[in-house]
């Protein structure tokens, strides 16, 4: 893990055994299997949005089992990956479109570029083995990057999608934050209430109420 401003507030947070054991859990899986993503890439989101940046947090639950999509970013999968594309970010383009925001791509690097933390609750995946790796060391570390965010004197607006993420709330000062709860925008549930729930617009109604910058949804 690259050292970030979310370096020391998670060091004085989490107990202190707790970093010599998740480096024991990723070199034991890494070194007995294909897991997802690049391990360069584990700790990515938090490296790209720094915690000063951070205006908006999307949680998501894991990083896509499948070859050559993980990259380090929830919901998030390279441009230059056109085979079986995962369903949940074709419905977040629709949801986009429906709000104006044309984007008509799967890479959301630009949104972490600009103050979008992409965090997965568990940062790794077995190859073709989803949540696999849920509750083994992830979400102490995970939860505390939440309730680090909702500490932060900044208002920041908190995305959950699905049962998985909502139950993250509770971490959350709703009082100073805008949280955003809808179903997963996956086939199974995204017509039950994502789709017009329209959180990009809402979010940026909220940032600019606080006189923060938007997010441009569309890069």
């Amino acid at each position: 893990m690259k050292k970030t401003d979310w370096s020391q507030p998670l060091r004085s947070r989490l107990p202190q055994e707790y970093f010599p054991n998740m480096i024991h859990f990723i070199n034991e899986v890494y070194s007995n299997g294909k897991i997802y993503p690049e391990e360069s890439q584990i700790f990515r989101a938090i490296e790209l949005t720094e915690l000063r940046d951070t205006k908006v947090i999307i949680v998501g639950q894991d990083p896509y089992p499948q070859p050559g999509k993980a990259q380090g970013l929830a919901f998030s999968y390279p441009a230059t990956f056109k085979v079986n594309r995962p369903d949940s970010i074709v419905n977040i383009q629709k949801e986009l479109a429906d709000e104006g925001f044309a984007k008509t791509d799967s890479d959301l690097t630009a949104w972490a570029e600009q103050g979008v933390l992409l965090l997965n609750a568990v940062l790794t995946v077995p190859a073709f083995s989803s949540n696999a790796h849920a509750g083994k060391i992830w979400e102490p570390l995970t939860d505390e990057l939440i309730k680090i965010a909702s500490d932060d004197d900044r208002p920041k607006v908190f995305i959950l999608w699905g049962g998985f993420a909502r139950k993250k709330a509770q971490l959350i000062d709703a009082d100073k934050h805008l949280i955003l709860e809808a179903p997963h925008p996956s086939p199974l549930s995204a017509s039950r209430g994502f789709f017009g729930s329209k959180p990009f617009s809402k979010a940026n109604e909220f940032l600019i109420q606080t006189g923060q910058v938007p997010i441009d949804w569309s890069k």
